[in-house]
């Protein structure tokens, strides 16, 4: 990140504090949340090179070379139940999107963790039983991805990891935003300055790190928007501001609508986090099917719905306009539950609409359109699906795989600054502290600070909670800097 030039003891221009605070809070910002940027950023870069190699590493899983007419849905589930056995519980059915693909079938079982389901893929064709892993997230990544996602997400450390992601995301658009406008200051400033107000020869960059600086400036003005969208995007599946902004958008009506399983039931808003790609979790268990007649769902209420049906539930799906070759089915948890079938497609056109199907009669009990979704829904759906690199394809992991590289390129250049600056013995100069520079500002401006640092703390806590690590650290650096100048006036 920028750093503060060296000012000179006997010439230096005058900044105006709020540009003297930018630049130390931009410093402190790299300096202590750089380390988490940088694991976030090439974590990011791993994550999004995955796609094809997962494809290529499970291929006996995910594809088959069997060709003819596919089995019933019936059929292909219960060989996938007999292979899980009784202890496993149906979650999802996810029937092949076309010919040479399996179809993916989900169970819940004893012994997995949250978000996990046991995956067990059947060749359409023959009913045979290719591939079993342990799968993540409603997108059901496999192992290798999975792995690589929970590092990015929360470095293999479970619930207190994801503590480091969320200060990550917390912090980087106000870094990014914040050099931008010090980029700006910095220019107009050059252009208006006299002679009297240049600077000296001390207070000059030395030419390595003023190329440093002037790189670390111009690759952040080219990657803004990308860093502002990668800080935003991670933010809404966060642990704390994520649940803030969930809020807000169930408040605002901006929620992402989904359909009701309640046989009376309309469709119903809920959090977008149930929808997001590798950050949802699983269904709960209970989902139907406990290990009895393979064509048999769970027993709940005295009634058992027929696994049967899912062939006569899915053709109802298509009839009512669920035409993307990519979806899922879940059957009903109870009795007076309906089934649903959801689109699961989220490349570009996005096709994610969804119905409620009750199963007795094949009558369409509720329905979630995307059409129909508020703009803030579409853009928040849009935005999680061109984070996680499936929007456009290709394309969309080359942008993220450059966008996370330049990141990470800025912060190692940040370091070389600060290093680069205090190597050797440096002469004495003016300490620039960021309590000090906020003492210079008007009773008004630090009055309206005060209030936009509250309302950031509340609705992004973990920047709150990091805020007192930024003044320990301009305290403790203000009396090293002081320091040496204490001991050489009483030489």
């Amino acid at each position: 990140m920028l750093s503060v030039p060296p000012l000179s003891a006997t010439r230096s221009p005058v900044l105006p504090w709020w540009v003297a605070a930018l630049r130390r809070l931009h410093l402190y910002i790299g300096f202590l949340v750089g380390p988490f940027l940088l694991v976030a950023a090439l974590s990011g870069m791993a994550y999004a090179l995955t796609p094809q190699l997962e494809n290529w590493l499970y291929a006996d899983a995910l594809n088959t070379r069997t060709t003819g007419a596919p089995l019933p849905l019936a059929d292909q589930v219960a060989a996938a139940q007999r292979a899980a056995g009784p202890a496993a519980t149906l979650s999802v059915v996810r029937p092949a999107p076309g010919p040479g693909f399996t179809t993916r079938v989900m169970f819940n079982a004893p012994g997995l963790g949250e978000s996990e389901s046991r995956a067990i893929f059947v060749d359409p064709v023959n009913g045979e039983v290719l591939g079993d892993y342990t799968v993540y997230g409603t997108s059901g990544i496999l192992p290798l991805r999975t792995a690589i996602d929970q590092f990015h997400r929360a470095l293999l450390l479970g619930t207190p990891g994801r503590l480091y992601s969320e200060l990550a995301a917390s912090w980087l658009w106000l870094a990014a935003l914040g050099g931008c406008v010090l980029w700006a200051w910095q220019r107009c400033a050059r252009r208006s300055a006299t002679p009297s107000t240049q600077p000296s020869d001390a207070t000059r960059l030395a030419p390595p790190r003023a190329a440093l600086r002037r790189r670390h400036a111009t690759l952040g003005l080219w990657l803004l928007l990308v860093l502002v969208f990668f800080s935003a995007t991670g933010l809404t599946w966060s642990r704390y501001a994520g649940t803030n902004i969930g809020a807000m958008r169930q408040h605002l009506g901006w929620a992402t609508p989904t359909v009701s399983t309640a046989l009376s039931g309309a469709a119903e808003p809920v959090s977008e986090h149930a929808h997001h790609e590798e950050h949802a979790q699983t269904p709960a268990a209970g989902h139907a099917m406990h290990g009895m007649h393979p064509r048999a769902v769970a027993q709940e209420s005295g009634t058992i719905a027929p696994i049967g049906r899912i062939d006569a539930v899915l053709a109802a799906a298509r009839s009512a306009g669920i035409d993307a070759e990519r979806l899922e089915i879940r059957p009903a948890r109870q009795a007076d539950r309906a089934w649903t079938v959801t689109e699961i497609d989220r490349r570009w056109p996005t096709q994610v609409d969804a119905v409620a199907i009750d199963a007795r009669n094949l009558a369409i009990v509720s329905r979630a359109r995307f059409e129909d979704y508020p703009l803030a829904a579409k853009l928040t759906r849009w935005g999680v699906d061109l984070h996680m690199g499936v929007l456009f394809g290709w394309p969309n992991q080359l942008m993220l795989v450059l966008g996370a590289g330049g990141l990470a390129v800025m912060t190692v250049w940040g370091y070389l600054m600060v290093w680069r600056r205090h190597r050797g013995t440096q002469p004495a100069y003016a300490a620039v502290s960021l309590l000090g520079t906020l003492r210079q500002a008007p009773p008004p401006a630090l009055v309206a600070l005060a209030i936009a640092t509250l309302g950031l703390a509340w609705a992004l806590p973990v920047l709150g909670w990091s805020l007192p690590f930024i003044v320990l650290l301009d305290i403790g650096l203000t009396a090293l800097r002081r320091h040496p100048l204490q001991q050489a006036s009483r030489r």
